[in-house]
């Protein structure tokens, strides 16, 4: 305080300090705001999408609903137990930040709310089961009638397919892949499909991102899967275990047609001679600047 009874120099910066920062927060929350609604009306109307899905890709398979409904399901769970234990935090960071009369007493025992805190998880986990259950049936279950059936054979580093259909005469097609030019896969649209997964040498994952499907592939075992495709057009698919040098570049696309189109393509594969069935594509293993290891037919 001055001699006249003003205030000091350190007040008036004290006070100019203390009337800066409601304008600083002020500034902050604006900025934030602008700057998140740029970034939402910058988003393709694709990417919008895919926010709502949660990041998940469109689907194209009849096992999409019950993996997106337990995906987002299991979002909300996680949202709803993130907030409650971030609000009581917050809460108790805030009313009690400092020492004072009002402060909670402390007690070594609170039956109810160590019952609370042990029950309370275990309800989360059971209703998380018991939807993960539910779903995983509807995910996995087969018929006992497929309309077609396509044996995969996974193999360092590409993919063979073999349709198990008479094409001609002859008793299934296959096609195969290699490091420079991927696999297809054609399946028809709207018919069901069984899927026999086998290996011939380490173990792959089939994954097609769009089913919302993955299996794995394990040599000397036969895992099997089937959906129907809903949705025509092309699709990747990968190998989502690690499978050795070119893991990366085991990639193949997936070609939902028509009926006559698929049929179509399977003419072509007999007209090539590619009939009857193949354990491992011819020159799969082929590997730039390093010779070859041709595959077993």
């Amino acid at each position: 305080m001055g001699s006249n009874g003003t205030p000091g120099v350190d007040e008036r910066a004290a006070g100019l300090a203390g009337a800066t920062r409601p304008a600083k927060r002020r500034l902050l929350v604006g900025t934030g705001v602008v700057l998140g609604t740029l970034l939402l009306t910058g988003c393709s109307s694709a990417t919008t999408e895919q926010w709502k899905r949660l990041g998940l890709p469109e689907g194209a398979s009849d096992r999409t609903e019950a993996v997106r409904s337990l995906w987002i399901g299991a979002w909300i769970a996680a949202l709803i137990v993130g907030v409650m234990v971030w609000a009581l935090i917050l809460y108790v960071v805030v009313r009690y930040r400092k020492r004072s009369e009002d402060a909670p007493k402390q007690v070594r025992y609170n039956l109810p709310l160590e019952v609370l805190y042990t029950l309370a998880p275990f309800a989360i986990i059971g209703v998380l089961f018991y939807y993960t259950v539910e779903h995983g049936n509807q995910i996995t279950a087969m018929s006992d009638t497929p309309q077609h059936t396509v044996n995969v054979v996974g193999q360092q580093w590409q993919w063979t397919f073999n349709y198990k259909e008479t094409v001609d005469g002859q008793e299934g097609v296959w096609e195969t892949g290699t490091l420079e030019k991927p696999a297809e896969l054609w399946l028809p649209v709207n018919e069901s499909v069984k899927f026999d997964l086998t290996s011939q040498d380490v173990i792959h994952s089939f994954w097609v991102p769009s089913f919302y499907f993955k299996l794995d592939v394990i040599p000397g075992r036969t895992n099997k899967f089937e959906l129907t495709p809903t949705k025509t057009g092309t699709f990747a698919g990968k190998c989502a275990e690690l499978c050795g040098l070119y893991h990366s570049r085991m990639v193949f696309s997936v070609k939902v047609v028509t009926r006559a189109e698929y049929d179509a393509h399977l003419r072509e594969l007999a007209a090539k001679g590619q009939t009857g069935a193949a354990t491992g594509g011819q020159d799969a293993t082929t590997i730039p600047g390093h010779g070859s290891e041709e595959g077993e037919k």
